[in-house]
């Protein structure tokens, strides 16, 4: 067994990499860019080399830095993590070549199977079901059209080094498959250095469903069952799933037997995932095969009990894989949420800067730990007070949690939810708590096509319906008592001229367009030392009890004897005594005032915020690398006016309305920040 192992990477999986290392009992060494000197995998590990400036293309993606690293370190193994240099063939075998072992599948391997149109036909070859569509580079935008007219619409365009739903697009016409051409092979350049793209039919109510699968220097291939990947944002996997609702005992049987055969015809050795696209039937068709830990790993880990990166450390040393096909477990249900640093009420914009809190779910379940399982578990690379980046990945965190059946897991992933505190940045966190409240996919009827059809205009407020809107008022009228009750202890007060506290309340919710609904609550039985008040409120009565601390972003308790978890933030936007709840996805902004302050709020007038319809305003920070109009110019609805790249995918800005440019407020090059001016409109 290896001594010392470097990480080639950085965030979650290089922290997930270095517990199984220090379970095992090996030193590790991090790499790290200069935009990550204080990242936690950096403090985490035994050793730590700075591999240069913060872009990737100039630290992460420097092979030749990484292996003089594990050079001057002494380190016998590199781990490559997912993304980055993972599935780089010429990556792997330079390091082998180096005499440093590469813990994946050998450089041969993953040259067959890290290229799409390669890996078609090796697929092809081996008995595996294939989709229609033409193996071969497309090298003209043209062409791409003609192509995708001979085998019809929808096609998808794909670039051959693609992955992480980069170098992706779905076309319906000739003209979204000619820009589709084009965007793809942008971007797999930028992401992947390799800008080769090709076509194949898209199959229509498509299900993602992956095999996990491992494999040894012996010979020896197992599966280990199946995950469910459908729930997709942008061909981006949004949420997790193992088992799958859907496929039947006999499908995965046949699945998971013909990832092995494939797997077998390229000598794999180590952790590997093949990917197939799952039509309504249950036929299914090979899509691709990733030749590394994938990044849902864990929810294989938890209802099978293994540890997927000790494996792939064993069988990286030249162990024999200590289980047969028959040893395979099946326990309970896994779901994982992909916790991102994005605003989902801004069209999912990159959000980055710092976390003021970062306040994770209590953890029953550890990473690298497979004797606690049916809890909940959360990987990730950042901390309280850390930096998210606008360089790399948006993917914060993952969340994880194991129950006995589909039902329980869920309702165990929404608490978790509801206890994961993030301030400072945005989250998807109220879009993955909307999306496990949806009928359709409690009931598992869902494909890839599900985020595009249920919210296909975008996510509002109004998409993540409170089953009771009541007990958020109740809660924020609970929370404001709480708060003056302090007020009523403190030292001090003149006699006859303390503070008194009444029993009556209004809630105010506080509208975005001024609108303030009032909600009359009554306080009631409130009882200091115990925590417990009854609340009256919509003609329904919440008896809340709950240790919650006034400085606490996380509220735990009971109401009506049943646990709850929600969020509280005080003194949100500009108004300091406002009250924000926050649950099941649910945001209620509020004042909490007497019933006398309440109308005289009323009368407050509404300052309405300025017009901005005249600018073209950067929706989130990042790197503006375009511009493509200039003062004097007529510009129509619908066309270019700038990009901006932002955690590696570029975001194109067009025109709202015709108009004239009067003045370009920011130059190429330029970093900027949310709502910043662009361009100026006549």
């Amino acid at each position: 067994m290896f001594n010392k192992i470097l990480i080639a990477n950085r965030g979650e999986i290089a922290c997930r990499v270095i517990l199984t290392a220090r379970k095992m009992g090996i030193k590790t060494v991090a790499v790290y860019s200069d935009a990550d000197k204080d990242a936690r995998h950096v403090e985490l590990a035994d050793e730590a080399v700075n591999i240069g400036p913060a872009p990737s293309r100039d630290s992460y993606l420097q092979a030749e830095k990484i292996i003089a690293a594990c050079k001057q370190t002494g380190a016998q193994a590199i781990h490559p993590g997912y993304g980055f240099l993972s599935e780089n063939a010429a990556f792997a075998k330079r390091v082998e070549e180096e005499g440093i072992v590469f813990i994946g599948p050998k450089h041969y391997s993953m040259a067959a199977m890290g290229d799409k149109i390669e890996s078609k036909k090796l697929a092809g070859a081996a008995g595996v079901n294939c989709i229609p569509g033409v193996n071969e580079a497309i090298d003209t935008a043209g062409k791409a059209v003609e192509i995708a007219q001979g085998i019809g619409y929808p096609v998808m365009i794909k670039a051959s080094a693609g992955g992480g739903g980069k170098g992706l697009r779905v076309a319906s016409n000739d003209k979204e498959a000619f820009e589709g051409f084009t965007s793809c092979r942008n971007e797999a350049k930028s992401s992947f250095g390799d800008d080769r793209v090709f076509v194949e039919k898209y199959v229509e109510e498509p299900r993602h469903i992956e095999i996990q699968l491992v494999g040894d220097s012996h010979g020896n291939v197992v599966y280990l069952n199946e995950r469910e990947c459908s729930i997709q944002r942008r061909h981006q996997k949004v949420l997790e799933e193992a088992p799958s609702p859907f496929i039947s005992e006999a499908t995965r049987k046949a699945m998971g037997e013909q990832a092995v055969a494939l797997a077998k015809a390229v000598q794999y050795q180590s952790a590997g995932t093949v990917e197939f696209v799952v039509g309504k039937d249950q036929g299914f068709y090979f899509l691709e095969m990733n030749t590394r830990l994938q990044v849902e790993h864990p929810v294989t880990e938890c209802i099978t009990g293994l540890d997927l990166v000790e494996l792939m450390i064993r069988v990286a040393a030249g162990e024999k894989l200590p289980l047969t096909q028959a040893d395979v477990r099946r326990d309970g249900w896994a779901i994982e949420c992909r916790i991102n640093a994005e605003d989902p009420f801004r069209s999912f914009l990159p959000s980055t800067g710092r976390l003021v809190r970062f306040q994770p779910p209590v953890e029953t379940m550890f990473a690298a730990d497979t004797s606690h399982r049916f809890g909940v578990r959360v990987d990730t690379g950042v901390q309280d007070g850390g930096e998210i980046p606008m360089f790399y990945d948006s993917m914060i965190a993952k969340l994880i949690v194991h129950g006995k059946d589909r039902k329980d897991a869920i309702e165990k992933m929404r608490e978790a939810l509801n206890g994961f505190v993030i301030r400072g940045i945005s989250s998807n966190i109220p879009f993955q708590a909307a999306l496990l409240a949806h009928p359709k996919f409690v009931a598992g009827d869902f494909n890839t096509d599900f985020i595009a059809e249920n919210y296909g205009q975008g996510f509002s407020a109004e998409d993540v319906p409170h089953e009771d809107t009541d007990f958020l008022a109740a809660l924020a009228a609970y929370v404001n008592r709480r708060m003056l009750g302090r007020r009523v202890g403190i030292s001090g007060q003149l006699p006859g001229h303390g503070v008194t506290v009444g029993d009556e309340f209004v809630v105010v919710g506080l509208g975005t367009d001024g609108h303030n609904t009032p909600h009359p609550a009554v306080v009631r039985d409130f009882q200091a030392k115990s925590g417990s008040s009854a609340i009256e409120t919509g003609g329904k009565r919440y008896e809340i009890c709950s240790s919650w601390h006034l400085g606490g972003a996380r509220i735990r308790g009971t109401v009506n004897g049943q646990p709850f978890v929600a969020q509280v933030e005080r003194g949100v936007g500009k108004n300091p005594l406002a009250i924000r709840i926050i649950h099941n996805g649910t945001r209620l902004d509020t004042l909490v005032l007497s019933p006398r302050a309440a109308q005289l709020h009323a009368l407050m007038p509404y300052k309405a915020p300025p017009d901005m319809s005249r600018y073209v305003l950067s929706p989130m920070p990042g790197l503006l690398v375009e511009v493509a109009v200039q003062p004097g110019q007529k510009v129509l609805a619908g066309e270019r006016v700038a990009v901006i790249e932002a955690m590696k995918m570029e975001n194109v800005l067009f025109a709202t309305a015709d108009g004239v440019v009067a003045k370009v407020l920011a130059a190429k090059g330029e970093s900027l920040a949310v709502d910043q001016a662009i361009v100026e409109f006549v």
